[in-house]
């Protein structure tokens, strides 16, 4: 993948005392008199004097800059790129499948940043280099994707062989689960700005004398979830509350008509409902969301839109038999007779929550019971 490596120089800055900086440096090196440029900020400050500090360098500048641990430094000639999206060429080490549409910690020369594969263009045939169009991408399989990522990274193509052109994406356990380098960086968005808004959240919330919330309703089909949830948004109602009720079948009427029930197109539904219901939020509603987001990845992603006391998870919870026994939609009956494929709890997974805020066992709590001691919990 690789080219004759750049002789550019970058590094990755340590610490900041008055007028002199810390740094590692990751490639090539810094002279006196060269104009650094500290990428997050953009700033500028030429070098007065360097010198070995432990492992690192130090270097005196010109004048006192304030800078964060972390930015990346270049000489203002040799400039990375520095934006929030990019293509790459990816190698899969994992033996979950990589999905389109799931976040992922991406860390490149330090940098860390949560990242989206936004589209999986292709993958590459091992032996033959050959492309290949694909949904989702297994251990050892090569790919090429566009990535998206929640907010600007320093980095470099590829093509000039610096550690800023390489990167690993990893769980949220820190477990490695691949390696890529970029390619190229993609500028469709860099005229996209987010407009400043006269009216925020909490004017919105005191108009309507409430604390918006989302509650996360989640469990298996024929668990209680859509019950549960009429039954929530009726009492909130008769208590003068603002609420909407967000349902897995009705959203996909509209919103969501375009996607199936692959585990790529599950991934998608829940970004968007999340995006959703985010906007929801953000308009002072008790937002409440009933889907059976069988993905502990994508629940996880929807909790990380929105502040730590606004996102209230429940798992609706019941054995699979026990739905099967209720199957108030015939699915489960369908299931048997093969009508329906990649159906949650048979052959598409189902991830139990680890740490709702409320566990529902409905085997053994009535739908009316449940929706209380939910609004009791807000």
């Amino acid at each position: 993948m690789t080219e004759e490596k750049s002789s550019a120089f970058r590094a990755r800055l340590i610490g900041v005392a008055d007028n002199s900086v810390t740094m590692e440096v990751l490639d090539g090196e810094a002279r006196n008199s060269d104009e650094l440029v500290f990428c997050g900020s953009a700033q500028t400050r030429k070098v007065l004097s360097l010198c070995d500090h432990n492992s690192h360098i130090m270097a005196e500048l010109e004048s006192p800059i304030e800078a964060q641990a972390g930015e990346i430094i270049a000489r203002s000639v040799e400039r990375p790129e520095y934006v929030d999206q990019f293509e790459a060429e990816i190698f899969w080490m994992s033996e979950q499948e990589m999905l389109p549409g799931r976040s992922y910690s991406l860390i490149c020369a330090g940098q860390s940043v949560e990242a989206t594969i936004s589209k999986l263009k292709y993958k590459v045939e091992e032996k033959s280099g050959k492309h290949i169009a694909a949904n989702s991408i297994a251990l050892d399989e090569t790919f090429i994707a566009n990535l998206s990522l929640d907010h600007n990274i320093a980095f470099d193509p590829g093509s000039s062989g610096l550690e800023t052109s390489r990167f690993e994406l990893r769980s949220s356990d820190f477990k490695v689960l691949a390696r890529g380098e970029i390619r190229h960086s993609l500028r469709r968005a860099s005229n996209v700005h987010w407009q400043a808004l006269a009216v925020d959240k909490i004017a919105r919330s005191k108009l309507k004398n409430q604390t918006p919330k989302i509650i996360w309703l989640t469990g298996l089909s024929a668990s209680g979830k859509s019950t549960i949830a009429n039954i929530i948004e009726k009492k909130l109602l008769a208590m003068g509350k603002h609420a909407y009720l967000l349902d897995g079948d009705n959203v996909r009427h509209g919103l969501n008509k375009d996607l199936g029930f692959t585990a790529a197109d599950r991934v998608e539904n829940i970004r968007r409902i999340a995006e959703a219901s985010k906007l929801m939020l953000d308009a002072g509603l008790i937002v409440i969301a009933s889907f059976i987001s069988p993905f502990r990845a994508e629940r996880r992603m929807a909790r990380s839109l929105f502040e730590e006391d606004e996102f209230v998870e429940v798992h609706v919870d019941a054995s699979l038999a026990i739905c099967e026994e209720r199957d108030p939609k015939g699915l489960y009956k369908k299931v048997r007779r093969g009508a329906i494929r990649n159906f949650t709890g048979f052959d598409s997974p189902y991830d139990r929550p680890e740490n709702p805020e409320i566990r529902i066992d409905t085997e053994t709590v009535s739908a009316e019971e449940a929706a209380i001691r939910i609004i009791d919990y807000l």
